[in-house]
């Protein structure tokens, strides 16, 4: 179908999509979400589209912790010398969603067919991986090929979990649920996402139905390989731009705020309201996505706004992010920040002269690795990098950067970066003001950057400092103004 076609006879629907945790409370995601607009079951709950993610906890399970690097069954089964250690992973995974089902399903038969239909799932892929491990055994095949497929196969099976769950559950509701499954499982047909999309939605009536999908899409160049654990996000911006929603909305276990509550205190933070797509690649840059900054770039094309919303608050209208929004009065709209950061310093005395050769250089070396640089800085004979990756992936790069240029002195330093960001915060003296706020509580600053577009103000700081400096900077730049329920009512 043309998707101009498509936009136009479908622009009254919404796209949203369900975190983790939510989905993990399902009374909060009926109540909360599904039945909001609707007083009763079936009443005002269609024209809209859900994509959910997997239950809280089922994809570090499933590849690995996404903070403390816990290994899951992928990593595992990529480093395992024998099978024992992932094969019990997958025994240990079935164990939790028959535990999840168990606590969702009171009847017994329906209990048995969600436990069924996960169960195949994970019969497969234990099936599969043991075939797998036995094939490279052979000199000829080398696992290492195989492991984005195996990472794909993997990262698919939570969402299929959740959504066929939530389905069941919503048809005891009297809702007329529907499972779009796009994970591709046994579908031996490779299709890029939008492809995979539109065959998916091709038959489906909005009026009538409420479509529940997978937030893991098969493609033909592998969404996880592709986005890594944004990939329920990209799914999502597709689906929205591709049958033309009005507006995308993103449910989420808290509110986007002017901080971390649990930093600053949850009297303190305030809910921002809105905002636009610039400040949230600023926040994706440090970590903490409103929306991965590739979704993010297909809604703003196509001026499809993005709400976040709080799913533990429905009646709050949440935070509204558009392309062209910026704030009446200049002002702060979030702290922000990352640790975990490391400081790859670069000094070489022939540096000078001849930056652009050096800067190129490092920047390749980075990429080869797969670097993630969160800033850098520079001056005549030092170049550094602000990379946001472990320490083996650090110790890489500069053995790389030693290699190519021996007489170069490099550096590394763990160190935190804390930004103030708003739409517009072209405010005479709010430099002087965040700098004097850190001082004031004995923060050390490192490095400092603005650029001249003066959406965001970076500050490199000691990662012991990170907390008491978002602290600081919001009391300093948010708490002083009386922003009542939001910074800007939505």
């Amino acid at each position: 179908m043309n998707e101009d076609i498509y936009r136009k006879t479908m622009k009254s629907h919404t796209v949203e999509k369900i975190g983790g945790t939510s989905m993990s409370d399902y009374a909060a995601v009926r109540d909360n979400i599904i039945l909001k607009n609707g007083g009763a079951a079936g009443e005002g709950v269609y024209q809209r589209i859900f994509v959910v993610s997997a239950y809280g906890g089922i994809t570090d399970l499933l590849l690995e912790h996404k903070k403390s690097g816990r290994p899951g069954i992928f990593a595992l089964f990529a480093g395992a010398v024998e099978e024992q250690s992932w094969s019990e992973a997958v025994d240990g995974l079935r164990q939790r969603v028959e535990e999840i089902n168990a606590g969702l399903f009171d009847d017994p038969e329906l209990l048995a067919r969600a436990n069924a239909f996960i169960g195949e799932r994970l019969q497969d892929t234990q099936r599969c991986l043991g075939d797998l491990e036995r094939l490279c055994q052979h000199g000829h095949f080398e696992l290492e090929g195989h492991l984005d497929t195996v990472s794909e196969m993997l990262a698919s099976l939570g969402e299929a979990h959740s959504a066929w769950n939530t389905v069941q559950l919503l048809r005891q509701e009297g809702i007329e649920a529907r499972f779009v499954d796009l994970t591709g499982w046994r579908d031996h047909e490779q299709l890029d996402l939008d492809e995979r999309i539109r065959r998916a939605f091709a038959d489906i009536d909005l009026a009538r139905e409420l479509p529940i999908v997978t937030g893991y899409a098969h493609t033909r160049d592998g969404l996880m390989k592709s986005f890594a654990r944004g990939y329920s996000e990209m799914t999502f911006s597709r689906i929205a731009v591709i049958t033309g929603a009005r507006e995308a909305i993103i449910h989420k276990e808290y509110h986007l705020s002017s901080a971390d509550p649990r930093l600053v205190g949850e009297m303190q933070a305030v809910p921002i309201g809105r905002t636009n797509y610039d400040v949230a690649d600023q926040l994706a840059n440090l970590g903490m996505e409103a929306i991965h900054p590739r979704a993010a770039k297909g809604l703003r094309q196509q001026e499809i706004p993005l709400r976040v919303m709080n799913t533990f608050e429905p009646e709050h209208a949440g935070t509204l992010v558009t392309g062209d929004y910026v704030s009446e009065t200049p002002c702060v709209e979030i702290i922000a920040g990352r640790k975990n950061i490391y400081a790859l310093e670069c000094f070489d005395q022939d540096m000078m002269g001849c930056m652009t050769s050096y800067d190129r250089a490092i920047n390749e070396i980075i990429a080869r690795f797969k670097g993630s640089v969160v800033t850098k800085d520079i001056n005549a004979n030092t170049i550094t990098h602000f990379v946001a990756d472990n320490l083996k992936t650090v110790k890489r790069i500069r053995s790389t950067i030693s290699e190519k240029y021996p007489d170069c002195d490099i550096q590394v330093r763990k160190v935190a970066v804390v930004s103030a960001i708003g739409s517009d915060m072209k405010v005479p003296g709010m430099l002087s003001r965040a700098v004097a706020a850190l001082a004031q509580s004995g923060i050390s600053i490192l490095a400092v950057h603005q650029s001249m577009r003066q959406v965001d103000m970076q500050f490199v700081v000691n990662e012991s400092d990170y907390e008491k400096a978002v602290k600081s900077l919001h009391h300093a730049l948010v708490e002083v103004y009386e922003h009542g329920e939001a910074i800007c009512a939505a």
